[in-house]
């Protein structure tokens, strides 16, 4: 995410490098570098210059302490005027009405149907609501379809009428349902066109005037960088709309809308797609958008990820395995299916601090552990249970059924042994010896 923005604004900062102090000259330099950047990454050209101006009025006007370096110093104003130019603080949907309706909107092609039912899912698993998703897309049957689809992968009810091609009548009708049959939220996904038309924005308009919906959410493909700017604007000057949502923001390398959507409408990015699958769903945090792009990583938000993720009782039971020496590969296989279930492992490492920038130039595979999977697999429940029972004849065998090497198979066995030592000495408080180990296993 953004690493052409991230490499490009490093290297920015590196002007600064071996400057005892800011002086006019070289910050000048420096943010020509950053406004050249921020251009690149389609940002528009009068934000890029407003934008540098303000950081460089910020950094002129400071002392370097003692504590920074020029360079350091400049890093915190940039990131502290890319939150704020982002929006400041996070913004989720309102829903406080009984149901509480949620209008999408956005053109056709902008993932608008699909993050309908993300966002359902995610007011479902983290909110505690009962969702319902209305298609209002009388011209596209196929529309209809994909959100029943959709619906059905989420175990969120899906109200649709073919019959009826009036979507005023369809989205009433649906909120008529949902009083009667207790849902909180109804999520209504309308009709998208190829670009933005009268037609269109009238039936959106008589749709919003008829229900009086809570939220009114503009969907765009972040990868559309400007376009999505200015379709924004169209839409917002016609609509009003509450928000905006970002799909695709994991395969935007430039984050040119991510950066410039606020200031142009001013409404706030409320949550972002971060892949396909259907909890690939964040709020927008622009403060942790602004260290990702500063290749600070994101800590707060993995840590999150990975408590949503946390079963306290399977921890227990995986602790007094540990303590007795009986972790298997089947609480091996456990672990690693929390893990996938928190993100690609591409998104996960940029929000480690500095790993983005090591593997830039590594292909991170989101199926990094398909071939440890398929040797778990193919392992008998008594190798699973007691690994140190695997010999030469069984590594043989488990290799040709995974389809992976003999020394493949010695490199998990190993791995997993010095695993298993750690997770032991972690337990009895042996950090320095834990220390020693890591060293080794470099």
């Amino acid at each position: 995410m953004f690493d052409s923005l991230s490499d490009k604004l490093d290297k920015a900062f590196h002007v600064l490098k071996g400057h005892g102090q800011i002086t006019e000259v070289n910050v000048a330099e420096t943010l020509k570098e950053v406004r050249r950047a921020l251009v690149d990454a389609d940002v528009n050209f009068k934000i890029a210059k407003d934008f540098t101006n303000l950081v460089k009025e910020k950094a002129l006007g400071q002392d370097v302490l003692k504590t920074l370096k020029p360079n350091q110093l400049m890093v915190k104003i940039v990131k502290d005027e890319l939150t704020k130019l982002m929006g400041g603080d996070a913004e989720e949907v309102d829903l406080s009405g009984n149901p509480s309706v949620i209008l999408m909107s956005g053109l056709q092609g902008s993932g608008k149907t699909t993050f309908s039912g993300k966002l359902a899912n995610y007011l479902k698993s983290k909110k505690s609501k009962q969702p319902l998703l209305v298609a209002c897309d009388v011209y596209r049957p196929a529309a209809i379809d994909q959100l029943h689809v959709v619906g059905d992968q989420i175990g969120v009810e899906v109200f649709s009428n073919k019959e009826e091609k009036n979507p005023v009548l369809i989205a009433e009708a649906a909120i008529a349902h949902a009083k009667q049959n207790g849902h909180n939220v109804v999520i209504l996904d309308t009709a998208g066109r190829l670009a933005v038309d009268q037609v269109m924005m009238n039936e959106i308009s008589d749709i919003y005037k008829a229900v009086k919906p809570q939220e009114t959410l503009f969907v765009v493909d972040a990868m559309t960088g400007q376009d999505a700017v200015n379709t924004a604007k169209t839409f917002n000057d016609v609509l009003d709309f509450d928000g905006v949502i970002l799909t695709k923001l994991d395969g935007d390398t430039r984050g040119g809308a991510a950066i410039s959507i606020k200031s142009v409408v001013n409404k706030p990015i409320k949550f972002i797609g971060t892949g396909e699958k259907m909890d690939a769903i964040d709020v927008f945090y622009p403060s942790r958008m602004a260290d990702r792009i500063l290749g600070m990583g994101d800590v707060v938000s993995l840590v999150e990820r990975a408590q949503e993720q946390y079963d306290e009782d399977e921890a227990r039971k995986i602790q007094k395995k540990i303590a007795k020496d009986k972790f298997g590969f089947d609480d091996f296989l456990k672990q690693i299916q929390q893990v996938k279930k928190m993100g690609s492992m591409k998104d996960l490492m940029g929000m480690i601090p500095g790993a983005g920038k090591m593997m830039k130039n590594m292909d991170i595979d989101d199926d990094a552990f398909k071939h440890i999977e398929a040797m778990i697999h193919s392992m008998t429940p008594h190798e699973r249970e007691n690994p140190t029972s695997i010999n030469a004849s069984r590594k043989k065998r488990i290799g040709k059924g995974s389809g992976t090497s003999v020394q493949e198979v010695n490199q998990l066995l190993k791995q997993f042994t010095q695993m298993s030592k750690m997770m032991k000495m972690m337990q009895g408080g042996g950090g320095n010896k834990m220390m020693e180990m890591m060293k080794k296993m470099q």
